[in-house]
Order: C-alpha cells, then structure tokens, then sequence
C-alpha cells in the first residue's frame, strides 16, 4: 500500500505544484502518524467497543485543493452500526453510574490533549476539508471550548426539591442520563461538530456513536485517539462510511431501539428523513438544519461595520458555513481568528441608499482575500469540499438573473475545479434559486429595500430560521433584530456562536439547542420521585 505522500507525487506532475505537494503530503503523512490515525498500511480502522477495526471494504479521502488521495479508511455497514449501538449499550449502566466530577476530569484530559495536538489535527482537517491552515488551528481551539465547557457543566447538572405536597410527603426530581446517542456530523467543521455533541452527552453519562461525514472522517478517528483510555470500551465509538453505507449506517442508528438519542447537523432534507425514521422509536431529536440566513444594512448601519461582519459571517471556510464564532476575535481579516458552524449569510439585503458605499467597502475587502490551497501561506479562500460543489454554485450564479459586480469567472486558471472566486451578485429575483436556496459557497446574492417593513418581511420569507445578521444604530437593529424569526441573530456581528450560548433554530431550521447551559440537556431525562411516608 502506497503512503499518501508517495500517491501525491504520482498524482502531481507539474513542477511548481509537485514541490508544494510533497510538503503538504509530508506534513499530513506525518500528522496521520502521530495521531496514530493510519497503520502501517496507510489505512484508518474504525473505533467500536474500545477496539479499532478494519472492515472488508474501504473507501479514499481526498485532498479537495489538489484531488490527491490522503489515504483509505475503513467502511462501515449495518454490521458495524449494530455492533457500536451494542458495546454502548453495554457501556452505559457503568458510565453512567460514574460521579459527575469523574466525567468532568476525563473531559478536561481530553479538551488538554487536544489543544496538544491542535497543529496535527489542523494539519488532518486542512488536507480533508480544504479550509486554510490558519482557520483550521482556530476551529480546533473552539471544538475545544466545548470539551472545556461540558466538563464544567457537568457537575452542575442538578434535579429540584419542590414544596411539602403533605407533611407525609416530599417531590423532587433527578436527572438521569437519556442514553445511548448517535451523532452525525458534517463536513465543513469536522472537529466543532463532534466535541459539541460527544462533550454533553458524555457529560451526562451517554455512551455515543458518531458517524463522521465521508469527506471527513479523519479529525474524527483523530479525536477518538486522543480520547483512549479515558473512556471505558464502548463509550466513544467512531464509525466512518463511504456515501455508499451513509443511509444504511444512518438507518441503524434510527432504527436501533436502544438508541434513545439522535443528534444531527446537515441538510433540512436529510434532517427531515432523519425525523421520520426516529419517530418508529420516538427518539429524542436534536437538528441542526439549513439557514438561508438574511443579513440586513439598515440605513442607520456604518457600513465599514456591516462590511467587516458581512466578510467574516459570508468567506469564511470558502463560504461553506452557517454561524462564524465569537471566541479569540473573529475577523475575516484576521486569519487567527476562528470560525465555526453552522449559517452564514446568504441572502443580502441592503437599504438604497446604503448599498453603493456597502458594495464599495465589500468589494475592497474581497479584493484583499488570496484564493489558494488551504495550505499555502496567505491563503484566506480555499477550495469548496469538491468540484461538484463549485459547479452547482457556478450554475446558481449564472442562472440568477442577477447582475455579477465581483468574480463570478469559474473555473480559476491554475486551480483545481474545486475552487470558486469571492463573487457578488446584484439584483437577484427572490425566484432565483440563489436567493431561495442556502449555496454553499463565497457568493454575495443582493438586493435593496426601502423600509424596514420591506427588509424584515424578505428575511422572514421562507421555511429557514437559523440565524440571521443585522447592521444599524443600536436602537434601530435591536428593534428589528425582534422581529426576525430565527433563532440567533447577530446585531452589527458577524461572529455569533459561543460554546457558552445555545445554537439552534426555528421553523425548518431545526430543534433543541446545542452549547450553553441548555446544551447537555439534551442528554438528560428528568425523573420525578414522590416520598411518601414520611413521619417525624
């Protein structure tokens, strides 16, 4: 078997790109190896009941920036589900009968290897995802904070003692966990979406399986690494799949009657599938589902203000995400700065008689964002998750009816298809599906309003409700920011999320919350307990 550092110098023939190759290969070859992702074969097993295993088949991840294989990974079936869902169902009764302050330090020693690591796993997400290197050492921080957060929240959780019913009675309630969990996540932040789901549910006592998105499987099998021997057998099991085994894998997970939870954040198609199946078991559901986020310029908004949110909500991770993150200074200029899932901007809408000074200050900061390969320096816009990505976002753009005011020109010369330009569209129609669907992608759709009324009516058409930006005097965006239905809005920011904050949506956009305070409820049952016979 071939190392992924010896497939790239077959894959790579010319000149310039062949050096740059060999040193992307080099470093991901060698943070596969210190992870102790791959075996000697170059191959990534699966993590069930504490064992890693290799399955029959595999499947290769890819480099989306250079189309070069990185190296094969285990495939796992209906077989391999069931057996996860068995180990931690043998693992709960003892995880969840350990002491809150147990669990709490096994999450600290996790959150303390993974900030260790940090370089490796950026090095493994850059190659797998393509976001620029810098990006990916600030989403390894914030997956962190959650690990940090829910081992905190841990002994925190605490049931209530309510008022005599009766002097021979007393009520109180405990909180227990829910159960076995599953989790799927999704490509475009491989690390924050797996530590917001695990960290809460093993706070509260939950074994949990995960199935990692296909495209990025290795941060997860990395952070399952990190984790050995601090869990017992059967707590974290880590099942990665070809899209092949993806439904079947995500069908066992559903149907398996002793998973009592499902946490998911995707596609509101999937999202809805997903709902479907759970029912036959009455899961406890957790979605995080599609935005279509508005971001509003009122005419009381400085639109240096508004520019610099727009950038860091709309460019980061190619413009492949949702909700850009608050911790350590999210600045789209700032490439230290870290971002995380889930809905960016996606439908602009600008008051008249802002959007020329608003376009302006966009276009000078677009200007200032090199695209490239997330792991050559400087780079600040890397490739979408595939080719496919960028030809549906290309079609949408050409399709719009809109008028193309920056970029727009696809494919870029000595790039990969994977990769698409900062682009602007003025004067979308609402009909257009670059208006009304949420694209994946670094493109500004835009249109004008002339009152709030207007701009606040736009935002709220449609099924979506995730998250939503708003720019103006704080008077004025506090007031319309009420108005907006959806379950987090950024007023004159366009870093929102915070592990100490919930996330989550309305409407179509999803339920439950995840992070904050509320996050590990959805782990936990409250059980009432009634006393009775009590007597002095």
């Amino acid at each position: 078997m071939q190392s992924a550092f010896q497939r790239c110098t077959k894959t790579i023939r010319c000149t310039n790109a062949l050096k740059n190759a060999l040193t992307r290969c080099a470093s991901t070859s060698s943070a596969l190896a210190d992870l102790r992702v791959v075996d000697a074969a170059n191959e990534a097993s699966a993590l069930v009941g504490g064992a890693w295993v290799r399955t029959a088949r595999t499947f290769a991840v890819v480099d989306p920036g250079s189309g070069a294989p990185i190296c094969d990974v285990a495939d796992c079936g209906p077989e391999q589900a069931r057996a996860a869902v068995d180990a931690a169902a043998a693992a709960l009764p003892a995880w969840a009968g350990t002491t809150a302050r147990e669990r709490s330090d096994a999450l600290r020693e996790w959150h303390r290897r993974i900030l260790a690591a940090s370089e490796d796993i950026a090095t493994l997400m850059t190659a797998e995802c393509g976001k620029p290197l810098a990006e990916a050492r600030g989403e390894v921080a914030y997956g962190a904070s959650f690990v940090e957060w829910f081992a905190e929240e841990a002994p925190r959780v605490a049931g209530e003692v309510k008022a005599n019913a009766g002097s021979d009675r007393r009520l109180l309630t405990v909180r227990q966990p829910v159960g076995v969990c599953a989790a799927i996540t999704p490509w475009n932040f491989p690390v924050a979406m797996i530590t917001r789901k695990v960290a809460p549910a093993v706070a509260a006592g939950c074994p949990v399986v995960v199935k990692p998105s296909e495209d990025t499987p290795l941060s997860a099998l990395a952070l399952a690494r990190l984790a050995d021997g601090l869990f017992p057998a059967g707590v974290l099991n880590v099942l990665a799949s070809s899209r092949d085994h993806a439904e079947p894998v995500g069908a066992a997970l559903c149907d398996a009657p002793e998973v009592r939870a499902l946490s998911f954040t995707g596609s509101t198609a999937v999202g809805k599938w997903l709902y479907r199946r759970c029912a036959e078991t009455v899961k406890v559901l957790s979605l995080e589902l599609g935005g279509n986020a508005p971001f509003l310029v009122l005419e009381s908004a400085d639109v240096d203000v508004a520019a610099d949110a727009a950038m860091t909500t709309k460019f980061r991770n190619a413009g492949q995400t949702c909700v850009c993150a608050d911790r350590r200074g999210p600045r789209i200029l700032d490439p230290t700065s870290t971002c995380a899932s889930s809905n960016g901007a996606d439908r602009f809408l600008v008051h008249a008689s802002k959007v020329d000074a608003f376009v302006d200050a966009l276009e000078r900061r677009i200007a200032a964002l090199p695209v490239g390969h997330g792991f050559d320096d400087g780079t600040m816009i890397g490739p979408l998750i595939n080719p496919a990505a960028a030809a549906k976002v290309d079609a949408r753009v050409r399709a719009s009816g809109g008028r193309t005011l920056v970029g727009g020109a696809w494919p870029l010369p000595g790039l990969r298809d994977a990769f698409y330009p900062p682009t602007i569209v003025a004067d979308v129609p609402l009909d257009s599906a670059l208006w009304v669907d949420e694209t994946f992608g670094p493109v500004v759709p835009l249109r004008t309003f002339e009152t709030d009324a207007e701009a606040v009516a736009l935002a709220n058409d449609g099924p979506a409700g995730l998250a939503a930006y708003c720019c103006g005097d704080l008077a004025h965006a506090w007031a319309v920011a009420e108005r907006l239905e959806f379950g987090i809005v950024g007023v004159n920011e366009g870093g929102v999320s915070n592990p100490a904050m919930p996330f989550g949506g309305v409407k179509e956009s999803g339920l439950g919350r995840e992070g904050g305070a509320h996050g590990i409820d959805e782990y936990l049952e409250d059980k009432y307990l009634c006393l009775g016979g009590m007597r002095f």
